[in-house]
C-alpha cells in the first residue's frame, strides 16, 4: 500500500508539472476514498517540499454551493498554495501546464495569528491581518472535468495559481457584497458573498479550520493565505483574453489579470 502510494504521488505530481492527462485514480479503483485521498496528498506534498518548495498557504474549493450540482459534489475540498503557484497581480499569467483552465474571483485572507478553538466572525478577523481580492486559477488533469471528490484531493484541490491584489487591513465585519467578473470588458458571470457557504468567505475559513483538525492536518498557522473559494462561476480562459472583477459592496481594489 506505501509503495502503491508513493508511485501514484509520483505519476500525479508529473501530470501536474508537464500539464498531462490523468485518468481519476477512483475510475480504476472503486475504493479510492477521501481517506486514501488525503495520505496521497500528503505524499505529493512531500515531494514538493523536498525539492525545493514552501507551502505559504491554503485553498478552498467548492465554497460556492451554486455549483456543486454541476460538479458532482457535497462538500469544499482543500489542497496547498506553494510559493511557487502564487504572486502578486501584476504580470502576465501563463496557462502553459495548465490543463483545461478556469478563472475564479476570491476573496483571499492574510492570517496574522493562528486561529483558535472559537470560530465565530468576531474571533476569525481577529485572526486575519489582511484581506485582498485576486484570482485563483483551477485546473483539472481529467478530461472534460469529470471527477469524484477524491480525485481532486490528490491534485491540490485542483490548484493551478494564485494571483493576489494588495492586502487591506481588516476594519470590521465583511458584510455582505457581490462580485462582477468580465472577459476583454464583457460581464460573463456574477455571484454574490453568501453563495460561499452560505455566509461569506469568513465560514469558507472557518469549515477550513475545522476540518484540518478532523483529518489529523498541520493547522493553519500566522503568515499563511487562504483563498476562500470562487465567488462566480469558474469561467474557462485562454492565452490573449484579459479578465477583470470587481466588487460591489465591499471596497477593496479591482482585479486583472492578462493570460498569455
Amino acid at each position: 500500500m506505501v509503495q502503491d502510494r508513493g508511485r501514484l504521488a509520483g505519476v500525479i505530481l508529473e501530470a501536474l508539472d508537464n500539464g498531462g492527462t490523468l485518468t481519476p485514480p477512483s475510475e480504476g479503483d472503486p475504493g479510492f476514498d477521501l481517506a486514501a485521498a488525503t495520505a496521497v496528498s500528503a505524499e505529493i506534498t512531500r515531494l514538493r517540499q523536498a525539492r525545493g518548495e514552501r507551502m505559504v498557504g491554503r485553498k478552498i474549493g467548492f465554497t460556492n454551493r451554486t455549483l456543486w450540482e454541476a460538479y458532482g459534489v457535497r462538500a469544499p475540498i482543500w489542497g496547498p498554495v506553494w510559493d511557487t503557484t502564487c504572486d502578486v497581480l501584476g504580470q502576465p499569467v501563463s496557462l502553459s501546464g495548465l490543463r483545461e483552465p478556469k478563472i475564479e474571483p476570491e476573496i483571499i485572507f492574510h492570517l496574522g495569528r493562528a486561529p483558535g478553538a472559537d470560530l465565530s466572525a468576531e474571533a476569525l478577523l481577529d485572526c486575519v491581518s489582511g484581506v485582498a481580492f485576486g484570482f485563483e486559477i483551477v485546473r483539472s488533469p481529467y478530461p472534460g472535468w469529470r471527477f469524484r471528490p477524491a480525485d481532486t484531493v490528490v491534485c491540490g484541490a485542483l490548484h493551478g495559481a494564485l494571483r493576489t491584489g494588495p492586502f487591506q487591513p481588516v476594519t470590521g465585519p465583511l458584510g455582505r457584497f457581490d462580485a462582477v467578473l468580465s472577459c476583454d470588458g464583457v460581464e460573463v458571470a456574477r455571484g454574490a458573498s453568501s453563495d460561499v457557504m452560505g455566509d461569506g468567505p469568513l465560514a469558507a475559513l472557518a469549515h477550513l479550520v475545522e476540518v484540518l483538525r478532523q483529518e489529523g492536518n498541520p493547522p493553519l498557522a500566522a503568515g499563511e493565505m487562504v483563498s476562500t473559494g470562487t465567488l462566480t462561476s469558474a469561467m474557462d480562459v485562454a492565452p490573449g483574453q484579459v479578465w477583470s472583477a470587481r466588487l460591489e459592496g465591499l471596497e477593496l481594489p479591482a482585479a486583472e489579470v492578462t493570460f498569455v
